[in-house]
């Protein structure tokens, strides 16, 4: 089972520049987008459906901001968007396919370096956001938490860590948010389970060359349940072709969808 997780940073951007092209080649069961930054009934078919995907969005009501969006080789038995928050919900930011015992989900957190308001709005949402992670771990179902979450958990997650303990992505309270989830709660940093090296980056700046010199963020993830732990076998980062200001996160599990009926 192979599942991508990629932060477009406009889903027709990306088009230009590729991304669909290069999905076709990838075998990939489930692919997880955020930033799609686009309204559906506004996009192409060749980007909105493109053949043999089951392709479901959550747009975000300002346009060109936020949204997700999830495509599938495999119909899902249910489809749902949003967490029941109004101010979270109009942002776009959750999509999740299940299939059978197993859910996959794109998520997309707020990011708080904008301004402080919009710090406080990323606390607000990571205070809710936990109790409900929790809910669902005691539900007994399978999660896979795909996208961009906005923070960098451990000094190895980011190149220049000195110097950003104060930044939005890296503060204390975000880093000790990611310890309760993983630590506490149980959930599972897929990659680190199987790639544990430095310089692992998602995310690079386009300022200074930083994508250049790999001075890097690892803020996209795939969290996913501890049952799931023991199926995770390989991890990639494709740096090889640039769709977005992030690299596609490609986890393959030991399993497949129909595991889960």
């Amino acid at each position: 089972m192979r599942i991508i997780s990629a932060n477009l940073n406009g889903i027709r951007s990306a088009h230009s520049k590729g991304f669909h092209d290069w999905l076709a080649t990838q075998r990939a069961d489930v692919v997880c987008m955020q930033e799609t930054k686009a309204q559906v009934g506004d996009l192409s078919e060749a980007i909105r459906a493109p053949a043999k995907w089951h392709t479901y969005f959550c747009d975000a009501e300002k346009k060109g901001y936020s949204g997700v969006a999830l495509f599938s080789r495999h119909a899902p038995d249910r489809v749902t968007t949003g967490f029941g928050w109004d101010e979270f919900d109009n942002e776009g930011r959750y999509v999740q396919a299940d299939f059978g015992r197993l859910s996959v989900a794109s998520i997309y957190l707020p990011s708080g370096s904008s301004s402080e308001e919009r710090q406080q709005a990323k606390f607000r949402f990571m205070a809710r956001f936990m109790p409900w992670l929790r809910a669902r771990l005691a539900e007994g179902r399978e999660f896979i938490l795909c996208g961009d979450w906005n923070i960098a958990h451990k000094n190895i997650d980011l190149k220049n860590w000195r110097s950003n303990q104060k930044n939005s992505g890296f503060l204390p309270e975000e880093r000790a948010w990611l310890d309760e989830l993983f630590d506490e709660v149980g959930y599972i940093d897929a990659f680190r389970a199987v790639n544990q090296e430095a310089d692992q980056y998602t995310w690079w700046s386009n300022r200074g060359a930083a994508r250049e010199k790999n001075v890097g963020w690892r803020i996209d993830y795939h969290i996913v349940t501890p049952g799931l732990k023991p199926f995770i076998k390989n991890a990639a980062i494709y740096t090889d072709e640039r769709f977005s200001d992030h690299a596609p996160l490609t986890i393959d599990y030991d399993c497949k969808i129909g595991d889960f009926a």
